[in-house]
């Protein structure tokens, strides 16, 4: 994608082989489509600012700033929605030129930040969300959430393989089960 047809796109022009010049970068960008993954993600549609810096240096455009925003996705343990703000800071250099020192280029009077901001938010995500620290997930037979009924339970379940054996223990001792006396 061109770096002037995304949003992410931010005109150096004043900036472009200025040693020494720098200027404020404040942009709000409409997602176009989602980052992160299926469990936590900031979700297509929404708005990240990114509130930093831009300065001249003779091998290019060096960015400093901040991304804000809002996550969207589920507790691993109980399947809840949840939300979390998000903040991440980043610092690229946008080369000239192209170079092996260097991932990212100005382009066409631009950069375009939209793989900085994704190579940034990416990691800081929680690998595993929970909606509280010690959510206790969902109960294991019914699938309820045990958050909202702490003392939830179930009668004890037999092992049907060891059914037959619980009959015995039940059962009404016969004059075969009694003991004898020794020397009867």
């Amino acid at each position: 994608m061109p770096a002037a047809a995304s949003p992410f796109a931010v005109s150096v022009l004043d900036l472009e082989r200025r040693p020494g010049d720098a200027r404020a970068l404040e942009l709000d960008v409409v997602v176009p489509e989602s980052i992160g993954t299926v469990v936590i993600r900031i979700p297509q549609g929404s708005t990240l600012r990114i509130d930093g810096r831009m300065e001249s240096l003779h091998e290019g455009i060096l960015v400093t700033a901040e991304i804000d925003g809002d996550l969207e996705g589920e507790c691993v343990r109980c399947l809840t929605g949840l939300t979390r703000p998000l903040q991440v800071e980043f610092q690229e250099l946008f080369a000239y030129t192209p170079d092996e020192a260097f991932d990212y280029l100005v382009q066409d009077d631009a950069v375009d930040l939209e793989q900085v901001v994704r190579d940034s938010v990416v990691p800081a995500l929680p690998f595993q969300p929970v909606c509280v620290e010690d959510c206790p997930g969902l109960c294991q037979e019914c699938g309820v959430r045990l958050l909202d009924e702490p003392g939830h339970a179930h009668e004890p379940q037999i092992d049907a393989r060891w059914a037959a054996l619980s009959q015995l223990a039940t059962r009404e001792p016969d004059q075969h089960d009694q003991p004898t006396e020794a020397g009867a």
